[in-house]
């Protein structure tokens, strides 16, 4: 199962649509903090967490962006900030 390495960031406004929001990011991510994750992806996936985002977010006030990483871009990292890396297993379910 081929996964790629996207950064989801968001802003959204109401605290409550937030902790939403926040729930269905980190439940995909495998990293990051605030309101930027890295999250390793199948298509499939990425799909879902749009989908999840949308029925979440109020979309005339929130935004949110699932960014593909180019499979050889550099990442830079600065402070105790961790370099992103593909997890030795995944738990996929419920």
């Amino acid at each position: 199962m081929h996964r790629d390495l996207y950064l989801v960031a968001y802003d959204v406004r109401d605290p409550k649509r937030l902790r939403r929001v926040h729930r269905v990011v980190v439940a995909h991510a495998t990293g990051g903090q605030k309101s930027a994750f890295e999250c390793f992806l199948t298509e499939a996936e990425r799909n879902r967490l749009a989908d999840e985002l949308a029925g979440v977010m109020d979309l005339s006030e929130d935004r949110a962006h699932i960014i593909r990483l180019r499979r050889n871009c550099q990442v830079v990292t600065l402070g105790v900030a961790v370099l992103p890396r593909d997890p030795v297993f995944y738990f996929v379910g419920g």
